[in-house]
């Protein structure tokens, strides 16, 4: 099992920038994004919170289609 606690809503939405998500709107604290060349990869909203909680983090990689081991290594 891996740790998924301890990131930030900052260093999520950093690395989807990575990976060809980019910034499409604010609203509040929320940030969307959607990918620029796979339009199948879903729109996700990301917090700006201090921490994530771990089931929303994972629900974010899923719907990127990112694995947890992959997110882990290079964040």
């Amino acid at each position: 099992m891996t740790d998924l606690a301890g990131f930030s809503g900052k260093e999520v939405i950093k690395y989807l920038e990575k990976i060809g998500y980019r910034i499409v709107r604010q609203r509040g604290s929320h940030i969307r994004l959607k990918h620029t060349e796979i339009l199948l990869h879903k729109p996700i909203t990301v917090p700006l919170h201090r921490e994530l909680k771990v089931g929303l983090l994972r629900q974010i990689l899923k719907d990127a289609g990112i694995e947890i081991k992959h997110f882990i290594d290079h964040v």
